[in-house]
Parts: C-alpha cells; sequence; structure tokens
C-alpha cells in the first residue's frame, strides 16, 4: 500500500509533480493548486486520509493541470458579450 501523507504534505507533492511532469514554474503550479483547493477539489482528501498518497497525488496532479490547460484555451470573453 502506498504511504499516506498530511494534508500540507499531499497539497506540496502534487505541486511538486506538475512541477516535475508538465514543466510549469513553481507560481503557477502553486496557484492551480490553491485554486483547485478554493474550488473544493481537496475537501474529500481532507477527511479521508487513504487519497493522500502518492498514487492518488499523480493522478491529481494530471487532472489538474489538464483542467487548467483547458482554461487557458477557452476564450477570455463570455459568448454573446461584445469586444470591447
Amino acid at each position: 500500500m502506498a504511504s499516506e501523507m498530511t494534508y500540507e504534505e499531499y497539497l506540496d507533492e502534487v505541486t511538486t509533480l506538475i512541477v516535475e511532469k508538465y514543466h510549469l514554474a513553481d507560481a503557477a503550479a502553486i496557484k492551480l493548486v490553491v485554486a483547485a483547493q478554493d474550488a473544493e477539489f481537496f475537501v474529500k482528501h481532507d477527511e479521508d486520509q487513504a487519497l493522500r498518497n502518492i498514487d492518488q497525488a499523480h493522478k491529481d496532479a494530471k487532472t489538474l493541470y489538464s483542467a487548467g490547460s483547458a482554461a487557458q484555451k477557452a476564450p477570455k470573453n463570455a459568448p454573446g458579450k461584445p469586444r470591447r
């Protein structure tokens, strides 16, 4: 079984994996993780220690990076709003 981490260690691990696997700057990776926290992505991880392991960290790093990449590619203006 994979080793379990504290909540803070888990967030650090996810951030580190985003930097190492996807070559994002530290600040950009931290921004992704903080935004995920604000969106309550990690609530279950806080409540269930079994979710805080290296295998899950790899999955979550990929999920956050993919979501962040998709958000960057989305148009800046909402549909139907005029550009200025």
